[in-house]
């Protein structure tokens, strides 16, 4: 570059006049041209100019006023001899010196003002007579160093390559890849999936194999202003081509709707692009899809087997167990690897890392439910339960199809003879409020070392057309991850029979519920609706659901149990006889708010509990249910 600075300190010297006017010097200019030559191919390698103007497509008058404005930036006397014309090089001054006869050399869209490589140094003059500036990563670049641009790492975030990728998504890097090389496909490739961490580890792998950097843009980061849009895309089209950077939009667990910014963006921006998405979303710009699909069992072993550190050990059923339960996405596998590692041992032992593998992937994937549901914490196990024998049969019956789903499923193929519909476990538990039908849940969730969540109805229905099923669909999809027990409480707020369809409420209505049923009928966990009022759901709705479990109120045998175990052994009685209390005809959930206020009665009283302590706690509940406590369930407790 300083040879060029002296070639064009030489030409401008010649071309200044005694009146310190411009009159081009043909001579001078073929001086100058040489020299540049010159010093380009004596050059070991392809200089930085030479790249950038390759790389930019510049012309060679665009060329010139590049080299002029970074001469200017980098020799002081050559910036004094422009400052005697103009004070700094302007498009007409470069014409002049370069003897161009026509402004149309240089266009006003063409890459050297579109991508900014030179920008007017004072706004607002004519477009011809604005003073000209290098951009300063264009003047870094030319200098050999990186083209460092502010404005795309305030909203660009480097994805690292995968370390290792399992045989199916590295069949999706050799696809993407092929796509990559070929000129005639498209500049945009969809990449869509549940797993949206693995789409990422997928594209930057294809990027690695073809020495190229992943920068990613999350669909969030998109300014919505048309204009501020536009300038990102520039400066992202200008770090691809000179950052041999690849480009990656991020819509992660965002609807087409909320990434009309992001979207827009992917439309304008020139450079090949990476668009992904857990749904496809529609692009008017050709695009490649690809789908990336959850990992088969066998698959997901080795991935969990090669997040194990060295110093763990966990058996094969063990991992198979963990495979069948936790479809871990590629966020997941790394931060559960990171827990791993820390579990201490003994130098030269071996750490069995088969339940910390368990509880901590359990934990990883509560990330995105936690934020959607109300997570229940219990301790309940089946000998809290107190119900009929059929219903304790079909609950064992549910929790063996979520046990041994894999291997129904995958192992012995009747999985491939299904759609994914129906491949789900659905259940429909109704009874009087207070019979067990949360407790019910809260054991088989701690039965399959499961989280449960209540899912709140309330705010899930909107009565904006399309936000249930939107609400709907961020549940499952975070749930996906778990495979938690869902419940979702007091269904009939939704479930009611379908009505005739009037106007277009209605058709949504039934459409919302439509939607809910197939989700739950795809959901690879278990979803729990309950409701006290089953004959209030719609028999057509009842047809999809697998299980549908009653919970009578408890008979008299049935409350004297649930009264043996209310009390724990570190709670103070005296003469409470199970068979007087179960005169009391309420439900299981009663008899708890009943033992409850006792308790808190007789430690007032300073006494252990009494029947007359449950006499008083079971008159302020029937109060509060609006009944009257008759002589018979009273007897013997006063």
């Amino acid at each position: 570059m300083q040879a060029v600075a002296v070639a064009l300190r030489a030409l401008l010297e010649s071309a200044l006049g005694p009146d310190g006017k411009l009159a081009s010097d043909r001579e001078s200019l073929d001086a100058y041209r040489r020299a540049v030559a010159v010093s380009e191919e004596s050059a070991p390698v392809p200089t930085a100019v030479r790249l950038l103007c390759r790389n930019l497509r510049l012309s060679e008058l665009e060329r010139e006023v590049l080299l002029l404005c970074v001469a200017v930036e980098l020799d002081p006397h050559l910036a004094s001899l422009c400052a005697v014309v103009e004070g700094r090089p302007t498009l007409a001054f470069a014409l002049n010196l370069f003897a161009q006869g026509s402004w149309t050399a240089v266009s006003p869209g063409g890459p050297l003002f579109r991508y900014r490589i030179v920008t007017p140094a004072a706004p607002g003059d004519s477009w011809l007579r604005a003073p000209l500036r290098v951009d300063d990563p264009i003047l870094a670049c030319v200098l050999g160093g990186v083209p460092y641009d502010e404005r795309v790492w305030d909203v660009a975030q480097r994805v690292p390559p995968p370390p290792a990728l399992p045989p199916s998504h590295e069949e999706l890097v050799s696809r993407i890849v092929a796509l990559l090389e070929d000129a005639d496909s498209p500049r945009a490739i969809q990449i869509s999936g549940e797993d949206v961490g693995a789409a990422r580890a997928i594209a930057a792998a294809a990027c690695a194999r073809l020495n190229l950097e992943l920068v990613a843009v999350h669909g969030t980061d998109v300014p919505a202003p048309p204009s501020e849009r536009a300038a990102l895309a520039r400066v992202l089209d200008r770090q691809a081509i000179l950052g041999g950077v690849f480009l990656l939009l991020d819509l992660d667990d965002h609807t087409q709707e909320e990434s009309r910014a992001a979207l827009a963006l992917a439309e304008i921006v020139s450079a090949q692009i990476f668009v992904i998405s857990r749904e496809p979303v529609t692009l008017r710009r050709a695009a490649a899809r690809i789908e990336v699909q959850r990992l088969k069992a066998l698959e997901q072993v080795g991935v969990w087997r090669g997040a194990l550190p060295a110093h763990a050990i966990c058996s094969d059923a063990m991992l198979e167990h963990v495979a069948a339960q936790f479809p871990a996405g590629w966020q997941t596998v790394q931060s559960v690897s990171a827990v791993l590692r820390g579990i201490p041992v003994r130098e030269g032992e071996l750490a069995d890392a088969g339940g910390t593998l368990w509880e901590t992937c359990r934990a990883a994937s509560r990330r995105r439910l936690d934020g959607l549901a109300a997570r229940i914490s219990s301790i309940a196990g089946w000998d809290d339960l107190i119900v009929p024998p059929s219903t304790i049969a079909t609950l064992r019956e549910i929790v063996a199809q979520l046990r041994f789903r894999a291997q129904v499923y995958e192992s012995w193929g009747m999985g491939a003879r299904s759609s994914n519909r129906g491949l789900g476990v659905s259940a429909l538990f109704y009874g009087e409020s207070g019979t067990g039908k949360t407790l019910a849940a809260e054991v088989i969730a701690n039965g399959l070392s499961l989280d449960l969540y209540r899912v709140d109805l309330s705010r899930v229905v909107s009565k904006y057309i399309g936000e249930t099923e939107k609400n709907l669909r961020r549940v499952f999809d975070a749930a996906e991850e778990s495979g938690a027990v869902l419940l979702f409480d007091e269904a009939d707020a939704l479930f009611g029979r379908r009505s005739e369809v009037r106007d277009s409420h209605d058709r949504y209505a039934n459409v919302e519920v439509s939607y809910l049923l197939s989700r739950m009928e795809t959901y690879r966990g278990l979803a729990i609706l309950t409701t006290n009022f089953r004959q209030a759901l719609d028999p057509a709705f009842l047809r999809r659901i697998r299980f549908v479990v009653s919970f009578p109120i408890p008979d008299s045998a049935h409350r004297a149990a649930i009264w043996r175990r209310i009390f724990p052994a570190e709670t103070p009685t005296r003469d409470l006889d199970p068979e007087k209390l179960a005169r009391l005809s309420v439900a299981g959930g009663t008899i708890r708010n009943i033992a409850l206020g006792a308790a808190f009665l007789a430690a007032g009283d300073g006494e252990p509990v009494t029947p007359a302590h449950v006499l008083r706690a079971a008159t302020t509940e029937y109060r509060k249910l609006e009944r009257t406590l008759s002589e018979a369930e009273s007897r013997g407790l006063s």
